[in-house]
């Protein structure tokens, strides 16, 4: 098994991925770890939609609709599988942008543990999500937000391996100023 440190340094983005895709099971199985992030309160403000098939088409229509576009968005056909990330704000002392961060966190690990079961997975945010009529085509509730889509498939076979640039953790990662209290 790969260590949790492992899987984070190879973790990719595929832009590209073949029309393999993991079954409902799966996908259920990886969210009940995923859903395991750090949650103030356990308040679980955030669900998960599958698209699949048909339903990517009506995705298609939609974003068109956005655009004031006729016909169907080529976008949501380049993974067989997307999964719309949804924030569902809960009445709580929990503030929102804590809730956000929350569904954000569900929606990176669950991308992690794809990409560890072999899973290509690129996440997709932008204008759309906060179109009315994509959040309708997603029958989202009054108390909800599209914070963007998992697309995931297979990761082709000859895929070139391309990698990150590692990050300078010292140009991210600071001390507190020591200031006296009085000075604040």
């Amino acid at each position: 098994m790969t260590s949790a440190l492992e899987a984070v340094r190879v973790r990719r983005s595929w832009s590209k991925v073949t029309d393999a895709a993991p079954s409902r099971a799966e996908i259920l199985h990886l969210v009940s770890a995923a859903g395991r992030v750090a949650d103030h309160s356990s308040l679980r403000p955030w669900r998960l939609i599958e698209l699949r098939g048909k339903d990517r088409e009506r995705l298609g229509r939609a974003i068109n609709k956005a655009n004031g576009d006729d016909g169907i968005s080529s976008k949501p056909m380049r993974a067989p599988l997307l999964i719309a990330v949804v924030v569902s704000y809960r009445k709580s002392k929990v503030p929102a942008w804590e809730q956000e961060a929350v569904a954000s966190g569900v929606a990176h690990m669950l991308s992690l543990l794809l990409d560890e079961a072999g899973w290509g997975v690129f996440w997709r945010t932008g204008d759309y999500t906060r179109s009315k009529v994509v959040a309708k085509a997603h029958g989202l509730g009054k108390d909800e937000k599209l914070l963007g889509w998992l697309y995931v498939g297979g990761k082709p076979p000859r895929a070139r391996q391309g990698r990150r640039k590692a990050v300078d953790a010292r140009r991210h990662v600071s001390r507190m100023p020591a200031k006296k209290l009085k000075d604040l």
